[in-house]
């Protein structure tokens, strides 16, 4: 039991998502899309990421640039019941086993983690000209922040509480019953976990006007992967008890790594309606450990993926946009898009993603109307499906279906440069997981996984 003990750290791979977009791909990095959520079909700068293809109708030769922040505040809450094993009613002289019983009062522990990522920069750039576009982007698509469990995670503390029972009962069987058994009221157990997790893109690629309704575009990213894990779990008696040590765990983990993207695309503009699509291949993406501490009280291999040098699957899934935007007025115009995330062909820890039901969905909608000549209110909403399950779902990666809501606004500053600004948050459905084998420990146990999710960006665009 003491080994199942540290297959939480063993699973200390964090998905920390704090933008929208799939599981692992972050779709929101310029404040037009917090203020209008569907762009695969624009004109502007912001397309060199959402729709370069759509570039080659840029209106004007020369540079066009776009530098962007963004501020996001996500929670990743757990809410906790699990049984714990109290009583032990002797030997089942079937099987010759100990009988244990489990206690009559679940154990009950609402985890909070929070992750923030208060500056994230996005530089997009375009330079036209004739019926050629060559374009470039470099943000963080992947990951974003950090996020911090200061009181630790169930799969530590459920796992932790039956290896120290498990212990003393074998002190309790061999001592023929003069040794007391360690129930949850006779220790405490301190544990926290931070993770934070980056991917760098750098992207390039060219748009060619074929004619008066038709371009193309095809092009690569660059990412660069770089996270890092810290946990620990230290279990001790009470002081009243002599507070000795009962558990010790330790991880402290960076990891690096690095995988391209092809990029193609198309736009087809029709009059009044533009039709914007783009396809990311699937990015094989290995991260490999650079281990700076592994620590536990007791000899096992169960850390082995996480030694020095050892590589882990991280891929980025391919990834389908389709987005069709009309001009209803000169003044009004609205967009609708549609995302396909090829989740459960993307490698993933410990084949993670064969658990999926199926990729990601997403449905995306925005309007915007020009309330004056300068300024441009919109808004938008997006909805996001995945194919979840609970073999899936971990206390250290778990997601959510959700919508989000977004608007802001676009003030023209002059006749080359504007200030976008936008405002979206999410709405998560929770997600309940039932297990009659908690975390290994052979006890029932039930974890409700929530979350929210806020960002705010401001974006400015020139062209010279």
């Amino acid at each position: 039991m003491r080994k199942i003990s540290l297959i939480g750290l063993v699973m200390l791979i964090v998905s920390i998502p704090t933008f929208a977009g799939g599981l692992l791909t972050n779709t929101n990095q310029h404040a037009a899309f917090l203020r209008m959520l569907s762009r695969g079909a624009t004109f502007e700068i912001d397309g060199a990421l959402s729709n370069p293809a759509g570039l080659a109708f840029l209106p004007n030769d020369g540079f066009h640039i776009g530098l962007s922040i963004q501020s996001a505040f996500q929670t990743r809450n757990i809410d906790a019941s699990f049984l714990t094993y109290e009583k032990f009613g002797g030997i089942d002289p079937n099987t010759q086993k100990p009988i244990l019983k489990p206690s009559d009062n679940p154990f009950t522990k609402y985890y909070e983690g929070k992750a923030a990522a208060p500056i994230i920069p996005s530089v997009f750039a375009a330079y036209k000209k004739g019926d050629w576009t060559i374009s470039g982007f470099f943000g963080i698509t992947g990951g974003g922040g950090k996020a911090s469990f200061d009181s630790g995670l169930p799969m530590f503390e459920s796992v932790a509480m039956a290896g120290i029972f498990q212990e003393s009962l074998k002190k309790h069987l061999t001592s023929g019953g003069t040794s007391p058994l360690a129930t949850p009221n006779m220790y405490d157990i301190n544990t926290a976990m931070d993770g934070k997790q980056y991917i760098y893109a750098l992207q390039l690629g060219l748009s060619y006007k074929i004619n008066e309704w038709l371009s193309a575009f095809a092009g690569g990213r660059m990412n660069y992967f770089t996270g890092g894990y810290v946990g620990f779990l230290d279990a001790k008696l009470k002081a009243d008890l002599g507070g000795g040590d009962l558990m010790h765990l330790a991880l402290d983990c960076d990891q690096t790594g690095w995988g391209f993207t092809p990029v193609i695309g198309v736009d087809v503009k029709l009059g009044k309606l533009n039709i914007g699509a783009k396809y990311e291949f699937k990015t094989n993406l290995n991260i490999e450990n650079n281990t700076k501490k592994i620590e536990a009280s007791v000899d096992t291999d169960a850390l082995d993926p996480f030694k020095h040098g050892v590589n882990i699957p991280n891929d980025i899934p391919s990834m389908l946009s389709v987005a069709a935007a009309y001009e209803f007025l000169p003044v009004l115009r609205a967009s609708v898009e549609y995302h396909f995330y090829d989740d459960k062909n993307a490698g993933m820890a410990g084949d993670k993603q064969k658990y999926l039901t199926k990729g990601t969905n997403e449905y995306l909608m925005g309007i915007e109307w020009d309330v004056i000549k300068r300024l441009t209110l919109s808004c938008g909403a997006q909805i996001t499906d995945y194919g979840l399950s609970d073999n899936f779902q971990s206390d250290t990666s778990f997601s959510c279906d959700s919508y989000s809501v977004g608007f802001g606004a676009k003030l023209q500053l002059s006749e080359r440069a504007n200030l976008n600004v936008g405002y979206m948050w999410t709405t998560y459905e929770d997600y309940t997981k039932t297990s009659q084998n908690y975390n290994g420990t052979g006890l029932s146990g039930t974890n409700v996984y929530s979350r929210t999710n806020k960002v705010f960006g401001l974006s400015i665009d020139y062209k010279f």
